[in-house]
């Protein structure tokens, strides 16, 4: 039997003996920390400040409603089956306007929601839209579940992320 071990490889390069000790390397790390330490700050103050996000901002989804009070929603369910983190419950039921179907339950389990955008894209009407919002807090899961009553927005709200949307489509 033949022993085919193989030879060890030599590295390319040695480390010098300041290398080695990394003095040098702290003080390369302490130089780029001073050179930062002076520069301007970026900090907003947030409670007083407040983020104005751009229309490209996912925040939170809500509902589309119409300047006449109708919702966008047909309830065709395709947000509730593209969800990956299965947060959207689409209910829908029959009207004799001239759309068919209306979302007679549309709840969002914002506990859930990962904030992805799949529903937007996905939505024929552009009835669910990403909206600028971003503080949401919760004293318990039950207040987590948003209905109807807090997705609907007005069109006037959300026209920048619209048309941020007609725009990138």
């Amino acid at each position: 039997m033949t022993d085919n071990k193989i030879p060890p490889k030599k590295r390319i390069k040695d480390l010098t003996l300041g290398e080695k000790i990394y003095i040098p390397e702290i003080g390369k790390g302490l130089w780029l920390t001073l050179k930062t330490m002076f520069k301007p700050k970026f900090t907003m103050q947030y409670p007083e400040e407040r983020f104005d996000p751009s229309g490209s901002y996912r925040g939170r989804p809500v509902l589309v409603q119409e300047n006449n009070g109708e919702e966008r929603c047909v309830a065709c369910g395709l947000c509730s089956r593209v969800c990956p983190a299965l947060a959207i419950e689409v209910q829908a039921a029959e009207t004799e306007r001239e759309k068919e179907r209306y979302p007679e339950k549309f709840e969002i389990n914002m506990l859930r929601c990962i904030f992805c955008g799949f529903c937007e894209e996905v939505c024929p009407e552009e009835a669910i839209v990403m909206s600028k919002d971003y503080e949401l807090t919760f004293t318990n899961r039950e207040d987590a579940i948003y209905g109807k009553d807090k997705l609907l927005t007005p069109v006037a709200n959300l026209q920048d992320r619209i048309d941020f949307l007609r725009n990138y489509r």
